[in-house]
């Protein structure tokens, strides 16, 4: 019995130092750049920098299955299945558009301009011009779903609106955790101003 005590607390502490080593690795790619104008109980006000994203439209399903339908269309993009076969690095968070006309980017790493992108493979994957932009954002850690996202974009709302901060209505949640990174997930909702 003491053997089986040994395995599987060598198996948890493999599996922590595992997780803590994916975030890390999580963490050190290129992020979608912005400075904090402001914090207002809690929420920030951020100024983004303008961007360029691969893009997606989707169904209005839900979060879970946009959320598995589009990475896995951008996801197959950026992996190699493109007109060149060419692998392009990962960025964060995944942008997650919401209400009746979602979406899902990708940052393209600044690095790369809009003609050296390889075509891709399936012609609903599109590139979108992000302009720089002022959002409010709210984080939030845990697991994305319909509900914590409901939740957290109307504690948005009641911040902005207690505060006279007009909002525009285009919500996004961002994502910055890839889906075997358990436990120090980070997510966002967002508003542009």
């Amino acid at each position: 019995m003491k053997t089986v005590y040994i395995v599987v607390g060598s198996v948890a502490v493999l599996f922590i130092v595992a997780q803590f080593f994916i975030h890390r690795s999580s963490t050190n790619i290129e992020m979608y750049p912005y400075t904090v104008a402001d914090v207002v109980e809690g929420i920030e006000i951020r100024n983004y920098k303008a961007r360029l994203f691969t893009n997606v439209s989707l169904a209005n399903q839900g979060y879970k299955q946009n959320a598995s339908k589009g990475f896995s269309k951008l996801g197959g993009y950026i992996f190699g299945a493109n007109a060149r076969n060419e692998k392009i690095a990962m960025t964060s968070p995944v942008s997650m558009s919401l209400g009746d006309q979602p979406s899902m980017g990708f940052m393209v790493p600044q690095a790369i301009k809009k003609d050296a992108l390889p075509k891709p493979n399936q012609p609903e994957i599109t590139f979108k011009q992000e302009p720089e932009k002022s959002m409010a954002v709210i984080t939030f850690s845990g697991w994305a779903s319909d509900a914590t996202i409901k939740e957290h974009k109307e504690a948005l709302i009641a911040v902005l609106k207690a505060n006279g901060i007009k909002h525009s209505n285009q919500f996004y949640c961002f994502g910055y955790n890839p889906p075997y990174d358990l436990f120090f997930r980070k997510n966002e909702i967002a508003v542009e101003l």
